[in-house]
């Protein structure tokens, strides 16, 4: 959906008004310090909140209550411009968000909620892989919800930073969901931006396509998987997915193809697509579904996908493209299909969650403190894995792949 991106997923919890330090506990993360003259501003920015809050439906009363014992966690502001899906090789990105865990974990979600996913197909035309893909891929199939206060992050950001238009709509749906009944304000956790539940909605988007699939009386994506399979699938299908067509597929692209100007939006049809020479990656003809835009996301060296318009609703849930093709392969994996055929062009490919677990276990066996071993490579796996690099003369960038874990695993 469009909503920043949601990793890393870290914890910080609010704190009564006066209270100058909220603690925290996860990957190397520290202390946020709150300053008396930082709560000041913050109190003094909600005072100037209420008015519009109001005049956003939510009942003074009710701001008043939510407001009233938050502090901010600034360093959710600093989370702004980090964004892993444009700034993390892709084969590092597919390589921890599909693997074989995933995959087994999504299968048997296929088969723990078949009767939910064939009546939430029949209701929205979304195949269950699509949906379980989706659910795996936003919150590890309900078991990473994120830690942060939905109202400490985004009234944070509704006060600080840039976007802060943006946060204050979100700020006032988090409160108009609680007001409403739907979920308890205590429960309401998720990513720093705002994302939440199962399959991570923003607060507006929730408002605007969150439904009760199990009619209870509430939309609730916290605790009720049902609800949010369901509304996910209502997600894709406003966003124009159509039933029995397939996302797009794996191409062979012939020698010296140019791939320079092409994109998912460059769209062709399937007779010209085969006339410039492209093949399935087994070497069968393309199939035709539409017009097809060309993802050739490490260029035209490595893996290349056609996209058709089923693509472009899974790319609308959260706006990038490796994104896109995490969930779409996802998908297939979970209809049985196999890895993606083309190697990345890359001689130190990424690391499976499984894998970056048994890197981590060898830091810790060679004496690095890096916390907790969770498959999370964050700050303080990545300067052990730097160190280790310079000890052992290799590349030193910190980067967690199968080089540096070979070469552990051989000493």
């Amino acid at each position: 959906m469009s909503h920043p991106p949601l990793f890393p997923r870290h914890f910080s919890r609010s704190v009564t008004i006066g209270a100058l330090v909220l603690s925290s506990q996860v990957h190397g993360q520290t202390a946020n310090t709150v300053s008396p003259s930082d709560q000041q501003a913050f109190e003094r920015c909600l005072a100037e909140l209420a008015s519009p809050a109001a005049q956003a439906g939510v009942r003074p009363s009710i701001y008043e209550k939510l407001t009233q014992n938050l502090a901010p966690d600034l360093s959710v502001v600093q989370k702004l411009d980090y964004q892993p899906e444009f700034t993390t090789p892709i084969w590092d990105y597919l390589a921890g968000l599909v693997d074989a865990e995933r995959v087994e974990d999504g299968q048997r979600m296929l088969a723990q909620h078949r009767d939910t996913l064939r009546k939430v197909e029949q209701e929205y035309g979304v195949d269950p892989e699509t949906v379980v893909a989706v659910w795996g891929v936003e919150s590890n199939f309900g078991q990473s919800f994120g830690s942060y206060p939905l109202l400490q992050a985004l009234g944070t950001l509704s006060c600080n930073g840039r976007r802060q238009t943006f946060f204050r709509k979100e700020f006032y749906a988090t409160m108009r969901i609680i007001q409403g009944g739907h979920i308890a304000a205590e429960r309401l956790v998720g990513s720093w931006a705002g994302a939440f539940g199962h399959t991570q909605f923003m607060p507006t988007t929730f408002e605007r396509l969150a439904v009760d699939f199990d009619n209870d009386g509430r939309r609730d994506l916290m605790d009720n998987a049902t609800d949010a399979l369901a509304s996910t699938a209502n997600f894709l299908k406003k966003a124009g997915w159509r039933s029995g067509q397939p996302w797009g597929y794996e191409v062979r692209l012939p020698d010296g193809f140019d791939t320079s100007g092409e994109g998912r939006r460059q769209r062709r049809s399937i007779a010209q697509w085969t006339a410039r020479g492209l093949v399935k990656a087994d070497g069968s003809p393309l199939s035709d579904h539409g017009t097809a835009g060309l993802l050739a996301p490490a260029g035209p060296n490595g893996p290349a996908f056609l996209v058709f318009r089923n693509f472009n609703a899974i790319y609308s849930y959260n706006a990038a493209e490796s994104y896109g093709l995490a969930i779409a392969h996802l998908s297939d994996r979970l209809r049985g299909r196999g890895p993606i055929a083309t190697p990345w062009p890359t001689d130190d490919p990424g690391l499976s969650r499984a894998e970056r677990r048994e890197l981590q276990g060898l830091l810790i066996l060679r004496g690095h403190d890096i916390g907790e071993v969770d498959g999370m490579l964050g700050q303080r796996s990545r300067a052990a894995i730097e160190a280790e690099q310079r000890r052992l003369g290799l590349e030193a960038n910190g980067r967690g792949g199968q080089k540096i874990l070979r070469t552990l695993r051989s000493e």
